[in-house]
């Protein structure tokens, strides 16, 4: 392998790592979100928005390979979105 082949992979690696790291960060997040909506006594949205979220990050089935984490960020900050959603609508005065 050359040095040029070599360095290309690792900065793939690299950027892989760092997309990986972003989408389990979300995924904290979702959680956090949605147990501290719970223990506050908020709606939290439909239940199985955010176990769609968590299931598509986990499982190895999706729409683009799993190097390439995009896919799953999309799906997770959806989920947030949508957990969130009640909050904005119950700050409406009626």
């Amino acid at each position: 392998m050359d040095s040029t082949t070599l360095a290309l992979a690792a900065v793939a690696a690299v950027l892989a790592a760092l997309v990986l790291a972003a989408a389990l960060a979300l995924l904290v997040r979702l959680v956090r979100t949605r147990r501290g909506l719970r223990r506050a006594g908020l709606p939290t949205g439909p239940r199985w928005v955010f176990w769609a979220a968590v299931c598509y990050f986990v499982l190895p089935t999706d729409l683009l390979p799993d190097p390439v984490y995009l896919d799953d960020i999309g799906a997770l900050l959806l989920a947030l979105r949508a957990l969130r959603a009640p909050l904005r609508h119950s700050d409406d005065p009626v």
